[in-house]
């Protein structure tokens, strides 16, 4: 068996043709999505880069993994402590060592473990190509080292190849050669001048005013694709042209691979899994540029799966989990389920169209700020313990299924459905804590060691900046809830 597995950073579903987006920029990834299953409401449990791609492959909530942040205690895995063997549970089960345990000879090519130190993300890996940059590739550097392995090795049989691209993750950075196949396409209409000038006012890490998150700089190598100030509305055009070129591009360095299959005749014999870690708010709650949030938009990830038997040009309309993909391939590739796990196998929902769905979804985010939030029915509400200097209220709630950019915070008219996603998330954070061997929620980890990395130590200077931009209004609030962070 060969299974090609694309890794594609800061990829937000709603942004693919495959998934109803208007523009052309994935014809190879919607190629995919025809000859397989499209999952439409699949979510990192835990966002963004470190502890999404944490739960991905130890098949395990942050809140277990301890890793809900990008710095501090909370990046690093959770020890194992007394109970630790020779070799670690994880090592022996993490998503890649299932591949290893159906026979496959497991290969990734990515920079990730060093971006973020992260050395346990290569376990189950027979063969790692570390390309150099920690993220910050374009595709053209990764490509080659893919049909590099390709060219030696796609004939081979039982293979997993992970391949992790990074362009549609910020500073968006398509070469300037490659144009702007969309600068004659309408604009999404959700984002408008209201909605723009009323962002403007607002405080907070990455936003209207802020996109390079506490302040306007861009670095001058990535001026032509990325901004770092949102004033009207031909700079949220420029915002969305180097988003969407940055999925364009590297969907093109897709194609190359799909080619390079084709050619060596094994295309149509091998599974293809596409997903990425979290995905991209573009204004939504005044954030532009990032995904510093527990939000509908930076949770909701894609997940399309072509495999031997599976559905062909199918939809999955359940809700997932991104943790729930190393007992699923388990159950794919009869590999004993591992007892740690804590996802749930949609293998059936794969062969036979059965809806394998969870009833709800909790999720969060401790690195920008720190926050925790639940999707039920058409529902997404979320909780701030820490609000990213946006002054989120405490409770925030949005019909996702009317409002999919959240413009309309419904937590004042609807208290009943407020009461409902909390009881859910005390419910969850019972039954996790239970299983967590030494009792200490990592999100309040985070908040004991002086707050969420890409907040920490940065209030004073941002006061400072608010002053001299006319949002000096702003400032008294953010002393009194943040009283610990002035010094």
């Amino acid at each position: 068996m060969r299974v090609l597995f694309l890794d594609l950073d800061t990829l937000r579903p709603d942004h693919l043709g495959c998934y109803g987006y208007p523009r052309c920029t994935s014809p190879n990834l919607d190629r995919i999505a025809a000859e397989g299953v499209r999952f439409d409401d699949y979510y990192c449990s835990d966002a963004p880069c470190l502890p999404s791609r944490a739960s991905l492959v130890s098949g395990q909530f942050g809140i277990r993994t301890g890793v809900v942040g990008h710095g501090g205690t909370a990046a690093d895995m959770r020890l194992e402590a007394s109970g630790r063997r020779f070799r670690s549970a994880f090592s022996n089960n993490s998503l890649w060592m299932v591949f290893r345990k159906a026979g496959l000879r497991t290969v990734s090519v990515s920079p990730f473990p060093e971006r973020h130190s992260a050395w346990w993300f290569s376990a189950g890996f027979n063969e790692t190509v570390n390309t150099g940059k920690g993220g910050m590739e374009s595709a053209e550097e990764v490509t080659p080292a893919v049909l590099d392995w390709l060219g030696r090795n796609a004939t081979q049989d039982n293979w997993l190849l992970h391949v992790n691209y990074w362009d549609p993750h910020t500073p968006y950075r398509a070469p300037a050669e490659f144009g702007n196949p969309f600068a004659n396409d309408p604009l999404p209409a959700w984002h408008t001048p209201a909605v723009l000038e009323r962002n403007r006012a607002l405080p907070g890490g990455h936003g209207a005013q802020d996109v390079n998150m506490w302040d306007n700089q861009v670095a001058p190598r990535y001026v032509s694709r990325h901004l770092g100030e949102v004033r009207d509305m031909g700079d949220w055009r420029r915002l969305i042209d180097g988003y969407d070129c940055g999925i364009r591009f590297m969907d093109g360095h897709i194609g190359q691979i799909l080619d390079c299959l084709d050619a060596a005749g094994v295309l149509d014999d091998t599974a293809i899994i596409v997903t990425s870690d979290h995905g991209e708010c573009l204004g939504e709650l005044n954030c532009y540029g990032e995904h510093g949030t527990s939000d509908y938009v930076t949770h909701r990830i894609p997940m399309i799966i072509r495999w031997p038997g599976a559905g062909k040009g199918t939809v999955d309309r359940g809700l997932h989990y991104n943790l729930d993909l190393a007992p699923t391939v388990a159950e794919l590739l009869n590999v004993p389920r591992w007892p740690g796990w804590q996802g749930s196998s949609y293998a059936p929902a794969l062969r036979v169209g059965a809806d394998c769905g969870h009833r709800q979804l909790v999720l969060g985010q401790c690195c920008h700020g720190a926050q925790r939030s639940v999707r039920f029915g058409p529902w997404f509400y979320i909780r701030t313990l820490h609000d990213f200097y946006h002054l989120y209220p405490r409770e925030m709630l949005f019909n996702v299924e009317q409002d999919p950019h959240e413009t309309n915070d419904l937590a004042a008219a609807r208290p009943e459905i407020c009461a409902e996603g909390a009881r859910l998330m005390l419910t969850w954070h019972e039954d996790m804590m239970r299983t967590v061997p030494d009792a200490v929620d990592p999100l309040w980890t985070v908040l004991r060691e002086g707050g969420p990395e890409h907040s920490r130590g940065q209030l004073k200077a941002y006061c400072e900046r608010l002053q001299a931009t006319g949002r000096g209004q702003h400032i008294p609030e953010l002393r009194r809830r943040h009283p610990g962070e002035l010094a």
